[in-house]
């Protein structure tokens, strides 16, 4: 099983490169990305990683509230998105 990881407070010029770098330390990365803003394609501070359940595990306790370019990370088991409705008004 792989496991969603929430990456917050990165540093603006953090790229899906330095994200994967930092995770695949501690497992295989399968996938890596930065979020970025629609509009400006700016990143938006935060971002994801899904790795395999154990090293996701292991990588959370070991950075999380550790320094990454700059900034303070926070990192957690990513939660479901909430539907937010949208589509009809009806």
């Amino acid at each position: 099983m792989s496991m969603k990881i929430y990456v917050g407070n990165l540093a603006f010029q953090t790229n899906e490169e330095g994200l994967r770098s930092l995770f695949a330390q501690h497992g295989e990365v399968q996938s890596a990305s930065v979020i970025t803003d629609r509009d400006t394609g700016r990143s938006r501070g935060f971002g994801f990683v899904e790795m395999e359940d154990s090293a996701a595990t292991a990588a959370i306790e070991a950075l999380n509230e550790t320094d990454f370019e700059g900034r303070t990370l926070r990192i957690s088991e990513a939660r479901q998105r909430e539907n937010r409705g949208g589509g009809s008004r009806w």
